[in-house]
């Protein structure tokens, strides 16, 4: 495995995040487990997972299938890089209770202490904002985080889905406190979904962010969704289903596996290997539902892409051009 650092802090990471977002929903606790201990054993130690993820009345589901993986020792924890998020409201039943959501002081401390007992640890690694919160100055949010910091209950807090202005305001502020500020963004970015090179990962790389793509198959349109269309193995749900009613968007997925085709490539692990060629990205997320999918994931690390192949991707898939150079006023 291959790893590097993330953003600007001294934390060593792999090149792939092992995402969680399906344990629980879809994946049973026994078969997380099996993909955790495979993911460790391959030299996987980044693990990403949020509060509400195991969602409606099981929020909170796979911060505890988490949790009893730690718990089973073998220095799983020691060697493990954790990420988990806070902003989603974690009442019971979603019920909006007051303060039981975003980013209020109130609810970052509540949250944390939650999200320690179901995970079975005592510190967070990376803990992200999930979301922007609009009405909540980052004077008090900074306040509640260093507050985490001293107590050693987080080492380093990042962003997620933040828009270019909102990282550099983050930082802003947290440098005039003397603190260390956000160190990574977690961000929606692939071959077909490219807006982020327009401001946010150029904001991120200014302020020494480790960018941290989801949804690095688009949701399934980059994993070789029309094959699997004609050999009657694609899911019919997600946003790859809808997406091809597009015409445009059909072209081009059937120009991409036409082109990997030809090259004897796999679709999913060419899109996870393009997002490792992008500067400033740290390591693009996989949210694997079987230990097939992961192996598939841990290939793409390996797989060196020519500069030939690269420059025919950015011709079906052309992204939005240097900033500000290409950007339309």
């Amino acid at each position: 495995m291959k790893y590097t650092q993330l953003g600007r802090a001294g934390l060593k990471v792999s090149r792939l995040v092992l995402g969680t977002m399906n344990f629980g929903p879809q994946t049973d606790e026994a078969t997380s487990h099996g993909i955790m201990d495979a993911a460790l054993d391959a030299g996987l130690n980044f693990v990403d997972t949020a509060n509400v993820y195991g969602w409606g009345e099981n929020k909170g589901r796979t911060e505890e299938i988490i949790g009893s993986w730690f718990a089973k020792g073998g220095g799983r924890r020691d060697k493990t890089v954790l990420a988990t998020k806070v902003f989603g409201n974690m009442a019971a039943h979603g019920d909006a209770w007051p303060n039981h959501d975003r980013l209020s002081a109130v609810n970052i401390r509540r949250a944390v202490e939650a999200s320690l007992k179901r995970l079975q640890t005592d510190y967070i690694d990376l803990y992200q904002f999930h979301h922007i919160d609009r009405p909540t100055p980052f004077e008090e949010i900074w306040q509640a985080i260093e507050v985490l910091i001293k107590q050693g209950k987080i080492l380093y807090a990042g962003s997620s889905n933040f828009p270019g202005y909102k990282i550099a305001q983050a930082n802003e502020i947290a440098g005039r406190h003397g603190g260390m500020g956000l160190i990574s963004e977690q961000c929606l970015y692939n071959l077909a979904e490219r807006r982020a090179e327009m401001e946010v990962i150029p904001a991120a790389r200014d302020y020494g962010l480790g960018v941290i793509p989801w949804s690095p198959l688009h949701g399934g349109l980059l994993g070789g969704v029309l094959k699997k269309d004609a050999e009657g193995k694609r899911r019919r749900d997600g946003r790859s289903a809808s997406a091809l009613e597009n015409t445009k968007v059909r072209e081009q997925v059937q120009a991409y596996e036409d082109l990997l085709d030809k090259h004897g490539l796999e679709p999913g692990e060419t899109a996870l290997a393009w997002l490792l060629t992008r500067p400033g990205v740290t390591g693009p997320i996989v949210g694997p539902r079987t230990q097939a999918q992961l192996d598939s994931a841990l290939r793409a690390v390996e797989l060196e892409l020519s500069e030939e192949l690269l420059a025919s991707l950015d011709e079906i898939f052309p992204g939005p051009g240097p900033s500000p150079e290409a950007f339309a006023w």
